[in-house]
């Protein structure tokens, strides 16, 4: 590398922290190329609670979507694992189905009338019709299932498996058709859990954490960080396990989160 070179690499790079911006310089045969940025910036948003309904204490909650008026939920636990049809304005469960013991039940997408639900070790994920929630097919994958959702626009699921990598599948076959890596602010972000898809983008949970993300998929990159802490009082998060679970209703635009083994959930809008 020439003086000349190295000195415009430095200085593009200490233009680019200055401004909160990592850059990438390519150099080639004629000298500097093409400068790629990743902004650090992350928006943040909070939580506003819009009213709150009961949630079974006994649900692992792994999956939740809605869908026609209809909540859907999958649980995991091996013994315990259910699929489910919840009333949202009461929190009542309309019908549930048991998976076998064997299964450890996780994330929840639905495509068209069917439900696709992933397991966590078999590498199996079960198909539902959605009105009788009866098993009507069998997908198998490599590695854990995680989280997945129905990006409807791009004609694919996102499935997760709680690294840094999202994988990108076939809603007909579940065959992969490609993978994103999320960062945040730059650096690797794993433990992605629950995710949902809406319009553009995915919302995530992250395992153990106390917010959820929104990625753009197509960088990988977090645009935004949701602040979910203190949902729960004292006494109501004694004995429960960590936040999981979103969906979205399009026709009320808010969402739906709750936890596993939570003795509520929330219907909300994320807010500046």
């Amino acid at each position: 590398m020439s003086s000349n070179t190295g000195w415009i690499v430095a200085t593009v790079a200490a233009l680019a922290l200055a401004g909160g911006t990592w850059a990438l310089v390519s150099i080639g045969a004629a000298g500097v190329g093409s400068v790629q940025s990743e902004p650090l910036t992350v928006q943040s948003l909070r939580v506003n609670v819009l009213r709150d309904f009961p949630h079974d204490t006994t649900a692992y909650t792994q999956g939740l979507l809605w869908r026609d008026g209809w909540l859907y939920e999958s649980t995991g636990q091996y013994g315990d694992s259910r699929l489910r049809r919840i009333d949202p304005e009461t929190g009542t469960v309309d019908q549930q189905i048991y998976t076998s013991p064997a299964f450890f039940g996780e994330g929840l997408a639905a495509v068209d009338d069917r439900l696709v639900m992933l397991t966590w070790k078999a590498e199996r994920a079960f198909v539902y019709d959605a009105a009788k929630l009866e098993e009507v097919q069998m997908f198998r994958y490599s590695g854990e299932g995680w989280g997945l959702c129905h990006d409807v626009d791009r004609r694919r699921l996102i499935m997760s498996n709680g690294s840094g990598t999202l994988t990108l599948r076939d809603p007909t076959t579940f065959e992969p058709r490609g993978s994103i890596r999320v960062t945040l602010r730059g650096r690797p972000l794993s433990q992605l859990n629950e995710l949902e898809c809406v319009d553009d983008v995915v919302y995530a949970n992250v395992y153990r954490e106390e917010y959820l993300v929104v990625i753009d998929p197509e960088s990988g990159r977090v645009t935004h960080q949701i602040d979910a802490a203190g949902l729960l009082t004292n006494d109501e998060a004694r004995g429960v396990d960590v936040l999981n679970g979103i969906a979205y209703d399009p026709v009320a635009e808010s969402f739906y989160i709750t936890g596993k083994d939570w003795p509520k959930m929330f219907e909300v809008r994320f807010v500046g």
